[in-house]
């Protein structure tokens, strides 16, 4: 349903008058859209599955899910050509409504990976957690597929279709702990500050086509060159309207108040989703309309979002600084503002582009996709110790080491990476490059800003480093000897599966950088 109902938009959308076009499109590349469209039909057959699976089985709802997404991941193999586009305007080959280029492969595999790693963190915390099973995994897959979608969609109304196909899904799994007061107050506070954001993009967007009369990217960015005098305001406030969606997909400061509260009310797996694909969503569209359809408005969104970047990481990192250790919910409130301070380095390479050009945007391919490797494995090593210490606090992690070697040394090794210390060189090379790209932008005092941030970092991702291999907090009552051992079930083996796959990611990019970091260097459009 999620694919067609995208499909049906962009087809829709291409088949609106434009001027010198036949109102048809071409026929439709199956094989292009196939990711989206294996996503969006195992949702759909989880759904009516649901219905038939007896209560016992329901956990096999949820490997088929994961099964999917393998899937669908797969499924991208026959398109790394990176040459492939459907829903495209008989009249003008180049006025396509989905496009399969590099940037959107990389993207796609980013999300893709992503919620499969999402999934299996949530094997274990469906059944336990009671949650209903077809809603979950129906929702989830939707809200992936729609994120899948949107970095192959070139108009704008693809745009919106898969940026509300991905965030309506993640309202309800946010809120889906039913009598649960923090999920539900997280999900209302997410819903309404999202759809507020959306309706003032909306407005940019009919700005957008009534100053240009087209919907197409390529096409935008050709009529903005041209704007006729009197429409040169609509157009600017057209412009910066449109960011703002985006802008709070990201977390960008003054977007970001939604984050703390949705981590902690939403269920651990899909606080890791939120993360990484819902951050992913919104650079993506954020590039998506700045390089290709604003290049002309470039010194409106330029500025804008370096300030923006700045503000963000600046308090991002401020606000992680003051997380106290015995604090409930702490480490996912701690991961929460890491998360919006992340935010802001990720914004400076596309602020960056509008000074010295589109290609500045692959530091920021780059960096996204060592920081959705480490830090879904930090959330997975979260959801680990969640299972025995449910208050979620740092000084819950003390001397983690001392019962869960390989998980202490994982979050170490992740939370060095996202400082961008050794031995997480990923973390230390994706942070240069982007420092890089505001140097070469002629951006010094955002590069000032950056370095100093790196710094204020260092010391709340280095505390709770240090906390995991202290000695572990006595335990009233019970042997000393014993406690270690009294205190450590069994970890699930689906959770250990993603602590695994993403330390085995962040190892190999660690040793072998440029497998991300040549995004940084080579152009990710089509010339």
């Amino acid at each position: 349903m999620t694919a067609l109902y995208a499909a049906a938009a962009s087809a829709a959308s291409a088949a609106a008058p434009q001027p010198g076009a036949a109102a048809l499109v071409q026929s439709v590349d199956w094989l292009a859209i196939a990711p989206v469209v294996i996503t969006a039909a195992v949702g759909l057959v989880i759904l009516v599955a649901d219905l038939f699976v007896p209560e016992r089985k329901k956990p096999l709802l949820g490997w088929t899910a994961v099964a999917g997404l393998a899937v669908a991941t797969l499924a991208l193999l026959p398109l790394r050509a990176g040459d492939r586009a459907t829903f495209c305007l008989t009249g003008d080959a180049g006025a396509c409504s989905y496009t399969v280029d590099h940037f959107a492969l990389v993207v796609q595999f980013l999300v893709l990976g992503g919620a499969l790693v999402t999934a299996l963190l949530s094997v274990t915390a469906v059944e336990e957690s009671r949650l209903p099973a077809g809603e979950f995994w129906f929702l989830l897959l939707s809200s992936a597929a729609g994120a899948a979608l949107l970095p192959a969609a070139r108009d704008l109304a693809t745009l919106i279709v898969a940026l509300e196909v991905a965030s309506l899904p993640a309202f309800a799994l946010v809120g889906l702990r039913r009598g649960d007061r923090l999920s539900s107050e997280a999900a209302l506070k997410f819903f309404l500050s999202s759809v507020t954001a959306t309706a003032v993009s909306l407005l940019g967007v009919s700005f957008v086509y009534a100053a240009t009369g087209s919907l197409h990217l390529t096409r935008v960015a050709e009529g903005l060159q041209d704007v006729p005098a009197q429409l040169d305001t609509l157009a600017m406030a057209g412009v910066a309207l449109t960011l703002v969606g985006f802008a709070f997909k990201t977390a960008a400061v003054p977007f970001h108040f939604w984050v703390p509260d949705t981590y902690v009310g939403a269920p651990l797996p899909i606080a890791a989703y939120l993360s990484v694909i819902g951050k992913a969503v919104g650079f993506t569209g954020l590039i998506l309309v700045t390089v290709i359809a604003f290049p002309a408005y470039s010194d409106v969104w330029g500025p804008a979002l370096a300030v923006l970047a700045a503000l963000t990481m600046t308090l991002g990192n401020a606000a992680a600084l003051r997380q106290a250790k015995d604090r409930a919910h702490g480490a996912v409130r701690l991961l929460a503002w890491s998360s919006v301070g992340q935010a802001g380095y990720l914004l400076v390479p596309i602020a960056a582009a509008a000074y010295a050009g589109r290609d500045q945007i692959g530091a920021t391919v780059a960096y996204a996709l060592m920081y959705a490797a480490v830090n879904l494995g930090a959330f997975a090593v979260v959801a680990l110790v969640a299972r025995t210490s449910p208050r979620g606090r740092i000084d819950d992690f003390r001397g983690l080491y001392a019962t869960r070697p390989f998980a202490a040394l994982s979050l170490a090794f992740f939370l060095l990476c996202l400082a961008g210390l050794p031995p997480g060189i990923i973390g230390l090379f994706a942070k240069v490059t982007v420092f890089r790209s505001a140097v070469d932008a002629g951006l010094g005092w955002l590069a000032v800003v950056m370095a100093v941030n790196v710094v204020v970092a260092l010391f709340y991702y280095l505390q709770w480093t240090a906390l995991l291999f202290r000695t572990p907090t006595p335990v009233e009552g019970a042997d000393a000897a014993a406690a270690p051992v009294a205190s450590r079930p069994k970890a699930p083996l689906p959770v250990m599966a993603a602590i695994v796959i993403t330390a085995v990611v962040a190892l190999v990019l660690s040793g072998a950088p440029q497998l991300v970091l040549r995004f940084a260097s080579t152009g990710l459009f089509p010339k």
